[in-house]
């Protein structure tokens, strides 16, 4: 045990408190509200929607409170790796981390491949003659150009990302600002009967699927959790970075719904013929600003979808070289390139998985996509990091918190209910498509590669189990065990 952070691996901590939130927000914002406004309509049955974005920035926050206090207290390379490593190291040695891993190979991308048929979905706009596969290959051209310019110093990317962020606000605000140039109060403001009828069996089941929309649309608040060990002043910046986005983005997310639903009919958004259930703000721009004005928001609605992919991929590559590093992972995932210290086989096999994603989305729909991803990522990663926060504050009480969770443990209990909604109401939103089994199968599956990889390894339950407390401070003579 250390009495100093644990080495980081070769990476260096260059990424600011500004540069962390333009990553953590252009994951966040990309093409997310852009392409699910529609859904979120569609999902409610009217401009009620808006509850389905407030519903998620709750959620994200709670949730990203526990990502804060563990983000800051262990800032490793890997995110939840690291949490759910010290965590459940005492019972079930290197499983937690190792299925974390696992399913974070598929999730990760999957979210990304969302972005890809996004980019896609609105270049259609500009190429309305585009047929499938052009837009297929178009979409696999993007994959590929954003693992070449990941292919680089962080740096170098952190530089590029903060280019990316002012494109993304430029966007943002100008749909919204259109948006207010014809705003009818009719229209935003005008609900259907019985619209909040809390008695209603259909307003939880649109509840729970907006819900699982808008959660969607903020993931990537944890981005920079990921890359814990290029963060300068990680304690301060890490939680300052995810609470700032969550904020920032609900704002704009707010401003975009009811300015979007205050111009079009919301009606046309779940009209699957209408260039608003696929374009939406493209329409918003046309109908106030005329065509050339649509073009050039469109344009930048697309740097935005891509910047997105990019940030996500900077940060999820890095997932599986400390688990690897560590030998809790394949052990070519520990690899960095020898010049610019980035994980090379991270980068690349979630750079394929998102291909395979896009691929997936474009010819089954978004909606699926966003029911696989969500489900695969609740269980070993959103529940299970809950239970690490409580788990680490018993048996590592000694651990130095520059930030604790406020109000603990009420995010954790709000965070808890969301994502049990989330789970429990997929298999229902999604009809014939059964995503908890798919989600379920994943694990099982990935807990039979542990079992043939500790096999291999000789590590438990074919070992002894490896406690590793290397983010405590050293103990005193008088100091209680830290694991008592």
């Amino acid at each position: 045990m250390s009495g100093s952070p644990p080495p980081t691996g070769g990476f260096v901590r260059r990424v600011g408190l500004f540069q962390a939130t333009a990553i953590n927000m252009s994951q966040m914002c990309g093409i997310g509200p852009f392409v699910t406004i529609p859904l979120m309509v569609a999902a409610f049955g009217g401009p009620q929607a808006v509850v389905g974005f407030l519903a998620g920035a709750v959620l994200a926050l709670a949730d990203g409170l526990i990502w804060a206090e563990m983000g800051a207290s262990m800032p490793g390379s890997g995110g939840s790796y690291v949490y759910l490593r010290q965590a459940f190291q005492y019972r079930t040695g290197r499983l937690m981390p190792f299925l974390f891993v696992w399913t974070a190979m598929l999730f990760i991308p999957l979210i990304m491949s969302t972005g890809v048929v996004g980019f896609v979905q609105y270049l259609g706009y500009l190429a309305p003659g585009m047929g499938e596969t052009t837009g297929d290959l178009v979409g696999l051209g993007i994959v590929a150009l954003v693992v070449l310019l990941l292919w680089r110093g962080i740096e170098h990317i952190a530089r590029i990302t903060a280019v990316m962020w002012a494109v993304m606000i430029t966007s943002v605000l100008l749909v919204i600002l259109a948006a207010a140039t014809d705003f009818s109060p009719d229209l935003a403001f005008t609900y259907p009967a019985h619209a909040f009828e809390l008695t209603s069996n259909h307003f939880w089941t649109g509840f729970a699927a907006g819900l699982t929309i808008g959660i969607y649309d903020y993931l990537g608040y944890n981005t920079t959790a990921y890359m814990g060990a290029e963060i300068k002043d990680p304690g301060r910046t890490l939680p300052r970075s995810i609470v700032f986005s969550i904020l920032g983005i609900m704002a704009i997310y707010l401003l975009l719904q009811i300015g979007t639903l205050g111009v079009i009919d919301w009606h046309r958004m779940t009209d699957p013929g209408d260039i608003a259930s696929t374009s939406v703000a493209s329409a918003v721009l046309e109908k106030t600003w005329g065509k050339g004005a649509a073009d050039t928001v469109t344009v930048l609605i697309l740097i935005t979808a891509f910047a997105s992919v990019f940030t996500g991929l900077l940060g999820g590559s890095r997932v599986p070289y400390d688990a690897a590093r560590e030998r809790v992972f394949f052990r070519p995932y520990a690899r960095l390139h020898p010049r610019h210290r980035f994980p090379m086989l991270g980068l690349a096999t979630m750079g394929v998985i998102t291909a395979i994603g896009f691929l997936i989305g474009r010819h089954t729909d978004l909606a699926t996509l966003i029911q696989l991803l969500t489900t695969v990522m609740v269980i070993v990663q959103a529940l299970a990091q809950i239970l690490a926060l409580t788990v680490l504050r018993k048996r590592q009480p000694a651990l130095r918190r520059p930030y604790r969770m406020w109000l603990y443990p009420v995010p954790s209990i709000v965070a808890l209910v969301g994502w049990l909604t989330i789970y429990g109401y997929a298999d229902k939103n999604s009809p014939g498509r059964h995503p908890i089994e798919w989600s379920l199968a994943w694990v099982a599956l990935g807990c039979v590669a542990f079992v043939l990889w500790a096999r291999f390894e000789k590590v438990w339950p074919f070992g002894p189990k490896e406690i590793t407390e290397e983010y405590l401070a050293p103990r005193t003579p008088d100091a209680e065990p830290a694991g008592a």
